[in-house]
């Protein structure tokens, strides 16, 4: 699948959703591609209490699920329609997942793609691998 093809993917999963007590959901969408050829999507839960889960986050634990690790590709898409690179701690729990993850191919606002590895330079776990 090309970056447009998953780009689409996640966009039509956005279904943004008031939650109790100020929270929301669903106003960021992720689509990933794996190496196995599927594709797995998940939604951004935000709660006022600080704690939720990113839309990449979602989308891993869906793959994890299904007996997969390895990321070809990844997208996450805001409501607007705008593309958002994964925050630091997305990058992180992609690159741990699986020691292939480093080569993920991350699509990045104006369909940019980049290695993950070029969004973690200076990996604090180098001295393991």
């Amino acid at each position: 699948m090309d970056k447009q093809e998953l780009y689409e993917v996640a966009f039509n999963i956005i279904n943004h959703k008031k939650l109790r007590r100020f929270g929301t959901a669903g106003h960021v969408a992720c689509a990933l591609e794996t190496y196995k050829g599927n594709i797995f999507t998940g939604i951004c839960i935000d709660l006022p209490c600080s704690i939720g889960l990113c839309a990449e986050q979602s989308a891993i634990a869906e793959m994890l699920k299904n007996n997969d690790t390895a990321i070809r590709r990844i997208i996450a898409v805001f409501e607007d329609g705008s593309i958002l690179p994964p925050c630091g701690r997305c990058r992180e729990f992609i690159a741990q997942i699986d020691e292939k993850n480093i080569q993920t191919h991350i699509v990045l606002p104006e369909m940019k793609e980049v290695l993950l590895q070029d969004l973690l330079p200076e990996s604090w776990d180098k001295k393991w691998n």
